[in-house]
């Protein structure tokens, strides 16, 4: 597939876990899990929405078709797909028919009028890959992965996630000097609040 490349691999060494080193594909996995993983079960404490101000209730409209075509000419012919092999420029060809478009939006709309996620769209594939310029790769901290979920739902997250960033700019739901994730926000925008706070003491 021309999404596959050859990469020049630095030379490794077996990756070492509690002082051991993981020659097995089930110590490799225990090694990774525990260092990527190490926020699953952790205890989260639901009392600081208490302290968010209380807001009117939204009411959530059915997606348009206008939602999906906007957010998928976005997305790259060339990402990598995930489980089920669909890249983007399959997907463009798919919600040309009006009918396949149709069920994509009432399975979406579906998800949010019923507050479920299925099964299907949370399996990924995960890719393993060394950072660059490491003098060792001998720990899981010098590789980092890349999680690739199946196409259909990661178009409908997309969808989501333009209607929730416009709802809650719209009711000022984000604080001014949150810019991560944001649209229209950049780096640079961090660096010059940081060069205002300085000079301004």
């Amino acid at each position: 597939m021309n999404w596959v490349k050859n990469r020049k691999l630095p030379a490794t060494e077996a990756i070492k876990h509690d002082g051991r080193p993981c020659l097995t594909p089930d110590s490799l996995w225990n090694s990774l899990h525990s260092s990527f993983n190490t926020t699953l079960h952790r205890q989260v404490d639901s009392n600081i929405l208490n302290e968010v101000k209380h807001k009117p209730s939204q009411w959530w409209s059915p997606f348009s078709r206008t939602e999906f075509k906007s957010a998928i000419s976005k997305c790259s012919d060339l990402s990598a797909p995930g489980p089920d092999k669909l890249m983007w420029c399959h997907l463009k060809l798919i919600i040309k028919n009006d009918d396949c478009l149709s069920n994509i939006i009432n399975i979406a709309d579906f998800c949010i009028n019923l507050g479920y996620w299925p099964n299907y769209f949370k399996i990924s594939t995960t890719i393993v890959i060394p950072k660059p310029n490491k003098l060792l790769y001998d720990h899981p901290k010098a590789f980092c992965l890349i999680v690739l979920l199946n196409t259909l739902g990661k178009l409908i997250e997309k969808v989501v996630t333009e209607r929730l960033q416009f709802m809650v700019a719209c009711n000022d739901f984000i604080h001014p000097s949150q810019l991560g994730g944001l649209k229209f926000k950049f780096i640079s925008d961090a660096g010059i609040a940081l060069i205002h706070i300085v000079r301004s003491g």
